[in-house]
């Protein structure tokens, strides 16, 4: 294992120092910090603080405002954070957290919104004493610290786009979220606004007994305020997921769908939509060289069509290789954020099989150094739907076509198999249930996201609905094997060429959904999962559990129309 703390650290007493030649970044206060001495600061010299005040933020050591990447590197190996990989990636241990820690998410429960969220074991309340006393252990932690700030945007469309402030204690952090958000120009810098700000400051942590949390990591959204609080976890994912879960709130009520999906757009200006929870395929399987790349997680669905949110990409890099993911390996150079991987000390290869710290290892990136990607981040309303699902059963199909009740049904019921180290403490796959396929990151009701996903669906009846299941084939997991990404590939292109509405299908006797009886590229014998398995009783006996699950998880849903309801499997 490579110690990365190899630079020292970085204080008023150890001050960071800068070649000219690289100060000129974007926005510098007229005194540059590589100028000023330990005595300097002791005098009271003056540097902007970018309103800062405004948070309650006082008496900071230094703060900077959207450095260019190399700078940022460059902060972040002299400070400790990270080190170079020989590809010129930046690579950093993310400690005790890994993954997410949705057990540690929570939503403040507040007169304005208290009758919207819907609150679950996703959305945890937390009252607003609790919260401020929070803020205020967050404030008094920064002062005297460096900080870092990146203002920018969400929403590639202008007319749903959302100013974002974020505030690192972490240069690295910073590279992330200048990597994964829309980038403002010099005016736009010098007019923005923040319609949401997030403070992360994983160097803090809280106190359960103190503080009523679960564990020494808080990630607390004030829907209000709009604002987020980060502390205890270097995870970057947070900032990330946090961003998207303010926007899943907002933007629902302007009327447009937030969608935790993938996107990219065909030379016919065809749109496809890739749903699906971390790590069942969204990054991999819309990079395709043959499309143009919109986006690899969020998106919106408004009036005029598809649009991203973001302006990166957040790649599992775990048993990456070139040949079956050449756009994101392409992708990995200098100004790609590492999280967790681990390279080899002598030459600083990276080592993308190697899980020994996670299986959830990262690759933060912006959207152009993804070859032939759309850098308007806007497409056209959606040709074809892929429900992603990492069936860790071994029973779905790996495509099947849906009707829209389907559709709808698989929709809120988001099943799938959380893989390993994508959330903390997953160490294996897990079966899980998510409405909207993430759940975690949707405040209102998933009926709410449906109903809008339904009537899309009925707007744009041309637009045709595949379950694509990305798990295992021949039996469960640790029996069966993956489903191989070549033949899933196979079956992604012949839904996009129009071969599917060419092809036969029977109705799957428990799931009822539509497989087909061919592909180019695939063998028959996986199309229909029961094939794949030794034992075909020991098949339907699973098939039958999971069928079980489902309508046992369904029943949360009232309301729900009862075609929708019916078009779930029988048993």
């Amino acid at each position: 294992m490579v110690n990365l703390n190899l630079y020292g650290d970085i204080s008023p007493q150890n001050p960071l120092k800068i070649a000219p030649h690289l100060s000129q970044g974007l926005d510098y206060p007229k005194v540059h910090p590589s100028s000023v001495t330990t005595s300097d600061r002791e005098d009271g010299i003056k540097f902007p603080t970018y309103g800062l005040e405004t948070l309650g933020i006082h008496n900071v050591s230094w703060v900077y405002r959207n450095l260019p990447v190399a700078e940022l590197v460059e902060h972040a190996v002299r400070r400790g954070e990270g080190i170079l990989a020989d590809n010129g990636a930046l690579v950093v241990e993310t400690g005790k957290y890994t993954g997410r820690s949705p057990n540690d998410r929570y939503i403040v429960d507040e007169p304005t919104t208290r009758h919207e969220i819907d609150w679950n074991h996703h959305n945890v309340a937390i009252s607003e004493r609790q919260f401020e006393q929070l803020y205020q252990r967050v404030l008094s932690y920064v002062q005297g610290r460096e900080l870092y700030i990146f203002d920018g945007y969400v929403g590639a469309d202008r007319n749903y786009r959302h100013g974002v402030r974020v505030i690192n204690e972490l240069a690295s952090q910073n590279l992330f979220v200048h990597q994964l958000f829309l980038r403002p120009s010099p005016e736009e810098l010098a007019n923005h606004q923040a319609d949401f700000t997030v403070i992360a400051v994983p160097g803090l942590h809280g106190d359960p007994e103190i503080d009523g949390l679960r564990s020494e990591a808080f990630i607390v959204l004030h829907l209000t305020k709009r604002l987020v609080i980060i502390g205890g976890s270097r995870y970057s994912g947070e900032m990330k997921k946090s961003v998207f879960s303010m926007m899943n709130y907002v933007i629902a009520k302007e009327n447009v769908l937030p969608m935790h999906c993938a996107a990219n757009i065909d030379k016919r200006a065809h749109t496809t939509l890739f749903f699906g929870l971390s790590g069942t395929g969204k990054t991999t399987l819309s990079a395709d060289p043959d499309c143009s790349l919109i986006g690899d997680d969020e998106h919106g669905w408004s009036k005029d069509g598809i649009f991203n949110f973001e302006g990166g990409c957040y790649a599992k890099t775990i048993r990456l290789s070139q040949e079956n993911e050449p756009q994101i390996w392409a992708a990995l150079q200098f100004g790609t954020l590492l999280e967790n991987v681990i390279f080899d000390p002598e030459t600083r290869t990276p080592d993308y099989d190697d899980s020994r710290l996670t299986e959830n290892t990262r690759a933060a990136y912006p959207l152009h150094y993804i070859p032939n990607c759309s850098l308007w981040g806007i497409g056209s309303h959606p040709k074809t739907i892929f429900l992603l699902t990492a069936d860790a059963f071994g029973v779905l199909p790996p495509i099947a076509k849906l009707t829209k009740q389907q559709a709808m049904y698989h929709f809120l019921s988001g099943y799938t198999s959380k893989l390993a180290g994508t959330e903390r403490d997953v160490t294996s796959p897990k079966v899980t249930f998510s409405a909207c396929f993430g759940q975690c990151f949707f405040p209102l009701s998933p009926i709410v996201y449906a109903r809008m996903l339904g009537e899309r669906l009925e707007q744009h009846n041309d637009t045709q609905v595949f379950l694509l299941n990305t798990g295992w084939s021949g039996g469960s997991y640790g029996v069966g094997h993956r489903i191989p990404i070549k033949h899933t590939r196979a079956m992604v292109a012949a839904a996009l060429n129009g071969h599917l509405e060419k092809a036969n299908y029977h109705p799957h006797p428990i799931f009822k959904v539509l497989v087909p009886d061919h592909i180019a590229g695939v063998p028959n014998k996986i199309l229909d999962p029961q094939n794949t398995w030794d034992d075909p009783e020991a098949y339907q006996q699973q098939a039958l559990d999971l069928a079980h699950r489902f309508m046992e998880n369904f029943r949360q849903f009232h309301n729900v129309p009862p075609e929708i309801a019916q078009a779930g499997p029988v048993c």
